[in-house]
This record gives C-alpha cells, sequence and structure tokens, in this order.
C-alpha cells in the first residue's frame, strides 16, 4: 500500500514565516533519493535549495512556481513505498508496526495519532506508546474516506452527496468547518482565497469531486475588476507583488530609519596614492591572479580605522539597556542581485591581510550575483560599506543596517582637479559618506573615525602607524 507524506515548508532561518517557490527539480512521477534537491526557494534573506527528507516518488506538487507558502503548509506529497513492500499482504488487517500515512497533515502544533504533536518534518516527541490510528480500507467508498485535505488517494475523489463528517486535521490555512462540511481545496488554493478575501464556502468547485480550483477563486473576484478606462491605463503599468528579498529589505530600512538617529559626514579624498599602490600590487607574485579593487582598500581601511573608534562596530541593545562593544569585525557588503539589494559578511575581516580580504570580497560577490548567499552569511554583521562607486555615484545617505552603528559609502573614484603643492594638477578623487548611529556614535567619534579611513586611502602608508 502506498504510504503518502507531506513535506511542509520548513523554516530555513530564525523567524521566516513564509518563503516563495521558485524553481522545481522534480515533477510528479519522479524518484527521488534522500537529500536530493527537490525545489528552490526565496526566504526574505536569501534563495535556498531544500533537500527531500524521504526515498520515494513524488505524487503531487502542492505548490506553484512564484507561489508564496507560509512555513508549516505543505508543499509536496511523496509516496515513500510505492512497490507497497511495507504493506502487510492481506490489505484488510495492517500490522501494528506499519508506519501510519502522512503524519504531516496535521495541522501545526496539533496533536496526531500516536502521541505526536505535528511540527515540521522529523521533529516532535511521541507521548507513550499510544497506538497508531488504522488504515482506511482503500477499497471503502470514496463517500467513508477521510477529508480532501488528507494524504492524496491513488485516484479523485468523488463529490459527496451530503456533509461528511467531521475532518482529519488541516493545514494551518484551511478555514473551520461549518456544520461539519470543510470546502475541497488544496493549500495553495486556500492561500489564495485568504489574499483575496474569497468565501471558500461559497464556491461550487469545479475540478474533479467538487474539488475547488484556482480559476474558481480568481473568477470570484471577476465582477470587481477595474472599470474599462482603468483597464487601459494599466496596459502601461506594471504590479509586482511586494515579497522575498525586498519586502525584508523595505522593513528593515523602515526600522533603522525610524529607530536610530541617524547622522551622516561626508569627506573627499584624494586617492591617487591608493591606486598607484594597486597598479604595483598587481604586478607582484602575491598579488597575480587577485581581483583587488578599490573596495578592497576601503574594507581594510575600515577594520584598522575600527580599531581606533571601537563605537562604530558597537551595537545598542534597547532591550537590555545596553551598548555591546565587539572585539571582532563582521565586515558587511552591500551587494545588488537580480533578486535585489543583499548584504553577506565576511566574517572576521579585521583578522585579515589585503590579499584575503580581496579573495573572499571577489567570492562574495560572485556567490551574490548567483543567488547562493546563504541566510546564515547575511546575519550578525557589525559594520557596512556600501560601493555606490561601481555605478558611477559619487556618494550618497545610506541607511544603516539593523543590529549595526555605521555604514560607509564608497563613492565613485574620478580624475578631478586638485591642489597639490600649491599646484592644481589632475588627482584621483574620490567622496566617502558615513552614516551612523548617534545613540552610540557621538559627532567626534564619527569625524575621528572618516578621518581615519580617508587617511588611508589617501596615503596606505599611514596604515604602518595603527
Amino acid at each position: 500500500m502506498p504510504q503518502f507524506k507531506q513535506f511542509p515548508m520548513p523554516d530555513t532561518a530564525e523567524g521566516l514565516t513564509e518563503a516563495e517557490i521558485l524553481t522545481w527539480h522534480v515533477k510528479p512521477g519522479d524518484a527521488v533519493k534522500v537529500n536530493q534537491v527537490i525545489v528552490e526557494i526565496e526566504t526574505a534573506k536569501a534563495a535556498v535549495e531544500l533537500p527531500c527528507p524521504w526515498d520515494g516518488v513524488v505524487t503531487e506538487l502542492l505548490a506553484e512556481v512564484g507561489q508564496t507558502v507560509e512555513v508549516g503548509v505543505p508543499i509536496i506529497t511523496i509516496d515513500t513505498d510505492p512497490s507497497g513492500a511495507a504493506s502487510p499482504a492481506a490489505p484488510a488487517a495492517p500490522a501494528a508496526s506499519a508506519p501510519a500515512p502522512a503524519e504531516s497533515n496535521g495541522k501545526i502544533g496539533e496533536e496526531m495519532p500516536g502521541g505526536r504533536i505535528a511540527t515540521l518534518v522529523g521533529y516532535g516527541p511521541r507521548a507513550g506508546a499510544a497506538k497508531r490510528r488504522a488504515r482506511k480500507d482503500t477499497s471503502a467508498p470514496a463517500a467513508a474516506a477521510p477529508a480532501p485535505v488528507a494524504a492524496p488517494a491513488p485516484a479523485p475523489v468523488a463529490p459527496a452527496p451530503a456533509p461528511v463528517p467531521a475532518p482529519a486535521p488541516v493545514p494551518v490555512s484551511a478555514p473551520a468547518a461549518r456544520g461539519g462540511y470543510v470546502p475541497l481545496a488544496k493549500p495553495p488554493v486556500r492561500k489564495l482565497a485568504k489574499d483575496l478575501g474569497v468565501d471558500l464556502f461559497a464556491l461550487a468547485g469545479s475540478g474533479p469531486g467538487g474539488v475547488i480550483t484556482r480559476d474558481d477563486v480568481e473568477q470570484a473576484v471577476a465582477p470587481t475588476a477595474p472599470t474599462a478606462s482603468l483597464v487601459d491605463s494599466g496596459t502601461r503599468e506594471r504590479r509586482v507583488p511586494i515579497k522575498g528579498v525586498r519586502k525584508a529589505t523595505a522593513q528593515a530600512m523602515v526600522d533603522s530609519a525610524f529607530t536610530a538617529p541617524h547622522v551622516t559626514e561626508f569627506l573627499t579624498v584624494d586617492v591617487t596614492p591608493m591606486m598607484e599602490l594597486r597598479a604595483r600590487l598587481k604586478e607582484t607574485r602575491e598579488f597575480r591572479g587577485v581581483k583587488i579593487t578599490p573596495l578592497a582598500f576601503a574594507a581594510k581601511a575600515v577594520v584598522l580605522a575600527a580599531r581606533r573608534t571601537p563605537d562604530v562596530n558597537a551595537t545598542w541593545d534597547a532591550a537590555a539597556q545596553e551598548i555591546v562593544y565587539k572585539d571582532y569585525v563582521h565586515l558587511g557588503i552591500a551587494a545588488a542581485t537580480p533578486r535585489g539589494l543583499v548584504v553577506p559578511k565576511v566574517r572576521d575581516a579585521d583578522r585579515m591581510s589585503l590579499r584575503e580580504l580581496a579573495v573572499a570580497l571577489d567570492e562574495l560577490a560572485t556567490t551574490a550575483r548567483d543567488g547562493k548567499t546563504t541566510p546564515a552569511d547575511m546575519m550578525g554583521g557589525t559594520i557596512t560599506i556600501t560601493n555606490v562607486g561601481v555605478f558611477g555615484v559619487d556618494t550618497g545617505t545610506p541607511i544603516i543596517n539593523p543590529g549595526e552603528s555605521a555604514i560607509l559609502a564608497l563613492g565613485a573614484i574620478r580624475d578631478m582637479p586638485w591642489v597639490v603643492d600649491g599646484q592644481v594638477v589632475p588627482r584621483k578623487v574620490c567622496q566617502l559618506a558615513l552614516s551612523f548611529d548617534h545613540r552610540v556614535v557621538d559627532g567626534q567619534q564619527g569625524s575621528q573615525f572618516l578621518a581615519d579611513v580617508g587617511a588611508l586611502l589617501a596615503d596606505p602608508g599611514v596604515a604602518m602607524t595603527y
């Protein structure tokens, strides 16, 4: 007998509540193995590949590409015993030791048969030695089957002529029963109905066995479509749902902007000596094959200057009413990607040489562009650099990342007239902007840190004195 299991959307990073389906790597009928990548999702922090928790055969994909699914809602059904090897010889009397079908179908937090609490796959303690619920005989009439939200049967469920008995536990997004009746709809369709404000009880399903489909839900809101004039103007507009990285970034920036009192200071620097040093280093054996950029020099300058002004590398802990000073630098680098702005971290950047920083920054940028930055790589930063210069921008007023106290904007390096020894000569010039949290960093401290960074870029030899 088939053993159907449903894999719910997991929380891939602490505190996440939902994720978007980016790409399915399997389809119904495919055989899968434990730890085989079956789907790629995008959370509020990064794109993540999810492995399969069981061996078996895919029977149904419960979420579509582009759909946002809440944590705990099933996204795929897998038959873990397609050959029926685990079933007893006589189908009418299942053995007590045989696994119960699809324990993960229950509502998260609800007690399931056998005493388990329904959580994510593979979790939840067993309470005592309670017996499992006996499986239904597959030869029984369709009307006697559990509610349609349980593990799918090999054939479509026939429509019930009368209200069915109280249903089995359903996903979190399912509506409560009315008079013992629950509308027949898959979790993705229930989620769509909830988002659009459609009452599933008011719909007649057009799918097999009276199942409510996505089209049924969308047609229910069709009468409230915009008027003709609005539709015409809409052909020149695009509406994109706010979700994933964009949603998380927006919330973080709002929280930071209206929590930390921002101060931004500016400094214009002659970085000609830095660019000359860069050209020399590229010809040395140590840096041969290494992509050494102005950002690498800025990163080195930041970690060195932070030693003299540790306040910029501290955190304001409002809950504990403490300022947390950190004796390490996890340097965040703001990176523009096809999915939006992400800020991966270079861990312990203060312990790295200039060459090590250059290599780490190159690897970080490549991973971010490919959308492979993990949620863990974007957490726990202490100070950030945003390199707006790569877009030809001189400078800006960056917003501090939550949990940090300072962010440095590195502007474009341009050929500009500059006064040297009383003479106007062409030089390589760059503008810096430092935003800092005035609860943690005073004006004197912020100014000193920015001046130190500028001095290190204007004359890299100053690093010998730090």
